[in-house]
């Protein structure tokens, strides 16, 4: 076989193989989660979450928790065996009345490489949040603290906002709210959702140059 071939071979061959999951999140992270919802037809939405502060943005693999509502041990147990680039997932049933978490749990999780966290539940500490720059997305901001009594699980499927994320699917949000992607479909959902960034950035050309 000539060394041309086989450099050919190569290529296709790296062409074809799938995408590391670090791959896969830095793409989704350049792409708006607008454009990320429709390419998975408008489905994985947690709507009801939002920035704890203006400009947060994040994208990694799902760390999962499940607490009691109002109690934040099960974060806690987390932060022990969280992997840097993850994304803290919490199921804390969508309660208000107890933040969990503040600006202690926030710095820790910034000084481990934590990405992120996403809470169906209140969190506290909004603007010392953004001065050590973790993004937080949450329900609501509340100044009470949490309880520390349990029960929780780790690292089991949860729902958000009515959303399943289970370990290691990727999570990404920006400004418009918070996008679930199951990690088996994210390879076809990433080149959907830039095939659709793509064709939107031609249209803004176009708009641009009809309006000079």
């Amino acid at each position: 076989m000539d060394s041309s071939r086989k450099a050919g071979d190569t290529m296709q061959a790296d062409l074809s193989s799938p995408l590391s999951t670090a791959e896969l999140v830095q793409r989704l992270a350049a792409i708006p989660t607008a454009n990320i919802s429709d390419a998975q037809e408008r489905i994985g939405v947690a709507s009801a979450l939002s920035p704890s502060w203006p400009g947060a943005r994040l994208a990694g693999p799902a760390y999962t928790v499940w607490t009691r509502p109002g109690d934040n041990l099960y974060i806690h147990k987390a932060l022990e065996e969280v992997q840097p680039g993850d994304v803290i997932v919490v199921n804390g049933g969508g309660d208000q009345s107890r933040a969990l978490i503040g600006d202690m749990i926030g710095i820790r999780a910034r000084n481990q490489g934590v990405a992120g966290f996403v809470i169906d539940g209140a969190v506290r500490d909004a603007d010392a949040l953004a001065e050590c720059g973790l993004p937080v997305f949450a329900r609501s901001v509340t100044p009470a603290g949490p309880y520390k009594f349990g029960p929780g699980r780790l690292q089991i499927p949860v729902a958000i906002d009515g959303v399943v994320v289970s370990p290691g699917d990727l999570v990404i949000a920006d400004a418009d709210g918070v996008v679930v992607v199951r990690r088996d479909d994210a390879e076809q959902v990433l080149a959907q959702a830039e095939a659709i960034e793509a064709r939107e950035e031609a249209k803004r050309t176009a708009f641009a140059g009809a309006a000079s």
